[in-house]
């Protein structure tokens, strides 16, 4: 889990780093940052989810 964590913490960064972008006016950069976290959040969101349901858990 620590994966996930870590993967959601990153992503949440990225966003973070996006809205800052967005508000200096540097839209091309916050564009590229928010697709930056949303590739970090469904990596931890598939990674979550591999991990709980792949032991047959449900």
């Amino acid at each position: 889990m620590r994966h996930v964590s870590i993967r959601a913490m990153a992503g949440l960064i990225w966003l973070t780093s996006a809205i800052v972008s967005g508000i200096s006016g540097n839209f091309e950069m916050s564009v590229l940052y928010v697709i930056l976290g949303g590739i970090f959040f469904y990596s931890a969101y598939t990674t979550w989810k591999k991990g709980r349901y792949g032991r047959g858990e449900k």
